[in-house]
C-alpha cells in the first residue's frame, strides 16, 4: 500500500512475511516456555515479561492474517505502517473491566450536548433503551451507572470570551479560507502575540504560517510551528518561554497543553474539526451506524467534533486568574443547526461576533500585560 486510508484485507505481498513472523513468534514462545522454573527470581520475572510481549506480538500478527469486521486496518504512509484497531472497544471494556470492578471515570470534558451519555456508550456502559446485557453471577450490571457533572472552578463568563465571527466563508474540505487568515493575523497583532491557534490539518498549518510570516513580520512576535514528528512538550516549553510568541499546532496540541498566565490570552481555532473522511477507525465507526439506519454523523463524526472543540477551547482558561478569547474562525458553527449542539458542549465563555469589542479586549489585556 502507498496511499492512506482503510484496507480491506491485507495485502498479498505482506501474507508470507507475517505468517513467518508468526511462526517465528510462536516458537520463541515455545523456547521460553521450555525452560519452566528454571533460574532465579529475577530471571523467571524476566523470561515472563519477555514471553507476555511476545505472545502480544504472536496474538497481534494472528489478527492481521484473519481480519473479522470489528477490526479496522488501515496504512499510514507517513511513518510507513500498518495499523490495527478495534472498530469499537466498548465490548472488550465491557466484558474485561466493566463486569468485574467497579470503575470511576473522570475528566474534564465527558459530555456531548449536556449528556455523558455518548462518552458512556463508547466505553462500554450501557445506557437508556440499549438491549439488556447478559449478566453471570458475580459480575457487575454495566448499566447500573451514576452519572454527575460537578462544574468548574472557574467563572468563564467573567474570565473569557468566545468570538464568533460573521461573514467568513466556510472552510473547504482541503482549506481554510484567506478570509480566516486575514482574521486571525488581525487578532494575533491585537493580543501582541500571545497566541495558540490550533489548525485541522497540516495544510492549514502550513499555509497560515506562510501567511502570518508575512502578515506579522515588522513586529516583534515570534511564530512557533509544530512540524511533523516534533514532541510537544519542548514546543509548549517554548512557548510559555516567550510571553509574545505564538504557537501554530495541529490535533496533537488540541488537548494535554497547559500554558497559565501571561504567555496565552489568544486560542483560534481554524475549523471544526470533524474526523476526516479517510481517517480509517472514525469512518468505518459511522459507515457501521449509518448501515443500521442511524445517523454516522450525528452519532460519530459530532461528537468527535464537539470532544476536540471542547478541548481546544479549554488551552486558555488554565486558572482562576487566566483572562483571553477563543475565537472559532470557522461560520458553520452559527449558520448549521448542529451548531448550537457543539457550543452547548464548550464552557460557557461570553459569546460575541463583534471583531472590533474583542480586538479592543485583546489590547488591553495585551497592554496591562505588558504594564505589569
Amino acid at each position: 500500500p502507498t496511499k492512506q486510508g482503510r484496507l480491506d484485507s491485507l495485502p498479498i505481498s505482506l501474507s508470507a512475511p507475517i505468517k513467518y513472523l508468526r511462526e517465528t513468534a510462536q516458537i520463541v514462545i515455545n523456547e521460553i516456555g521450555a525452560e519452566g522454573e528454571a533460574g532465579s527470581p529475577d530471571e523467571i520475572a524476566t523470561r515472563a515479561r519477555a514471553k507476555g510481549a511476545v505472545n502480544e506480538v504472536n496474538q497481534t500478527l494472528s489478527k492481521l492474517l484473519k481480519l473479522t469486521p470489528d477490526s479496522v486496518l488501515w496504512f499510514e504512509p507517513t511513518y510507513k505502517t500498518l495499523q490495527l484497531a478495534p472498530l469499537t472497544v466498548a465490548t472488550l471494556l465491557r466484558d474485561n473491566l466493566l463486569k468485574k470492578t467497579p470503575v470511576i471515570a473522570t475528566s474534564a470534558t465527558l459530555t456531548f450536548g449536556k449528556s455523558f451519555d455518548s462518552i458512556a456508550k463508547s466505553i462500554g456502559f450501557t445506557v437508556g433503551d440499549e438491549s439488556e446485557v447478559e449478566i453471570k453471577d458475580n459480575e457487575i450490571d454495566p448499566g447500573n451507572l451514576q452519572m454527575l457533572d460537578v462544574g468548574s472552578p472557574f467563572d468563564f463568563a467573567n474570565q473569557g470570551m468566545l468570538y464568533l465571527p460573521r461573514g467568513l466563508p466556510e472552510p473547504s474540505r482541503e482549506a481554510v479560507s484567506i478570509d480566516a487568515f486575514v482574521e486571525l493575523g488581525e487578532l494575533i497583532k491585537a493580543a501582541g502575540g500571545r497566541t495558540l491557534a490550533l489548525f485541522s490539518s497540516w495544510r492549514a498549518l502550513e499555509s497560515a504560517q506562510e501567511y502570518l510570516h508575512k502578515a506579522l513580520h515588522d513586529l516583534p512576535i515570534k511564530i512557533i510551528a509544530q512540524k511533523r514528528g516534533d514532541a510537544v512538550g519542548p514546543l509548549v516549553e517554548k512557548f510559555a518561554a516567550d510571553e509574545t510568541s505564538i504557537l501554530l499546532g495541529t490535533i496533537s496540541l488540541w488537548q494535554g497543553v497547559d500554558v497559565p498566565g501571561r504567555s496565552c490570552i489568544l486560542v483560534a481555532i481554524d475549523r471544526i474539526p470533524f474526523p476526516r473522511p479517510d481517517e480509517p477507525v472514525m469512518a468505518a465507526r459511522a459507515a457501521q451506524v449509518d448501515s443500521t439506519g442511524g445517523s454516522g454523523f450525528m452519532q460519530v463524526s459530532l461528537p468527535r467534533a464537539a470532544l476536540l472543540l471542547a478541548q481546544g477551547t479549554g488551552r486558555l482558561i488554565r486558572g482562576v486568574d487566566d483572562r483571553g478569547v477563543v475565537a472559532i474562525l470557522d461560520s458553520r458553527i452559527t449558520t448549521k443547526r448542529y451548531g448550537a449542539i457543539l457550543l452547548n458542549t464548550m464552557p460557557p465563555l461570553w459569546r460575541t461576533s463583534d471583531g472590533d469589542v474583542v480586538r479592543e479586549s485583546l489590547r488591553r489585556l495585551a497592554q496591562d500585560l505588558t504594564e505589569d
